[in-house]
């Protein structure tokens, strides 16, 4: 079992989550970005480092830990295919070549359902379907999973679903918006399912990963084990605020229409299609969810 881990991107939503929640597990955090943080728990240490795009020596850092967990990338939908690349791809293969060179024991490499799929899908999504990233950014991660492969350091990679949480942002953060207004609102009918992932079950899934060696080798979905739709999501935020669902239903298409006549064909895809990607796999390796619904109350809500 790890005792000391390296976490890049810890400046981040999923990354403030993560190195708090470790260093309760009792283990001692490095916590590594790029902006400069006080030490707010006793077992985190803060360390600033340059943009994974530079050329920095990870190995005194890397000789203190007995594993890393990789968040840090370029997520941004308007970035350039340079900065992907450099981010992305080449930056996630120079830790991981150093993890490797320091004898590391165990490297996760948070990676993302992107580089196994698009925004939505027919068909359910496994660790055995075949990968067909979309865009660019799912295809900097297929490639950085596959330079972490190639690297020879025992690894895990992760291909967590979008997560929600406190903090939560982009569609998550619109939709609690949303639930907010005071007002009846027209989505009874948006039930594509979708699968997503509580910040708790990030967590504890990357918990558990760390403690347990038979992952190493692996590739993993994480998500909930329950599916969810936009209509379940409304009515559940609304539900976290002491508020009925009030909600009504006018034809699905109407809605897709609207928000892509507006510039929100991509929102659509993202919330509105469906994606289903359970985590069976790593359910079968003995991880247990936190909780198993879209769970926004016990979470992100507040009033």
């Amino acid at each position: 079992m790890a005792q000391a881990v390296l976490i890049t991107g810890s400046d981040g939503f999923v990354g403030q989550h993560l190195i708090k929640y470790l260093a309760g597990q009792g283990l001692t955090i490095l916590a590594a970005s790029r902006s400069s943080t006080n030490a707010t728990h006793q077992r985190i240490r803060h360390i600033q480092v340059p943009d994974l795009a530079s050329t920095f020596d990870w190995r005194p850092l890397l000789s203190q830990c007995d594993a890393v967990v990789h968040l840090a990338g370029v997520a941004h939908r308007r970035a350039s295919e340079r900065s992907y690349i450099s981010v992305n791809i080449q930056g996630t293969a120079s830790l991981a070549q150093a993890a490797r060179d320091t004898g590391t024991k165990h490297f996760v490499f948070v990676s993302s359902i992107a580089a196994q799929c698009g925004s939505f899908s027919d068909q359910p999504q496994s660790e055995d379907s075949p990968p067909r990233p979309t865009n660019a950014y799912g295809r900097s991660k297929l490639e950085a999973e596959d330079a972490v492969r190639s690297s020879g350091v025992p690894h895990t990679i992760l291909r967590p679903v979008v997560i929600y949480g406190l903090g939560e942002k982009g569609n998550f953060a619109l939709l609690s918006k949303v639930a907010r207004l005071p007002i009846p609102l027209p989505f009874g009918s948006l039930d594509a399912p979708r699968s997503v992932l509580s910040i708790n079950n990030f967590n504890s899934a990357v918990d558990f990963v760390l403690t347990s060696p038979h992952t190493i080798g692996e590739t993993i979905i994480v998500s909930d084990p329950n599916v969810v739709s936009v209509t379940g999501m409304i009515a559940a935020y609304r539900v976290a605020l002491n508020r009925p669902p009030n909600l009504f239903s006018v034809p699905e298409k109407w809605i897709e229409t609207a928000l892509s006549s507006l510039g929100y064909r991509a929102a659509w895809n993202r919330m509105g299609a469906p994606l289903v990607a359970t985590p069976n796999k790593l359910i079968r390796m003995g991880w247990k969810p936190v909780h198993s619904n879209f769970s926004p109350g016990v979470i992100s809500i507040a009033a």
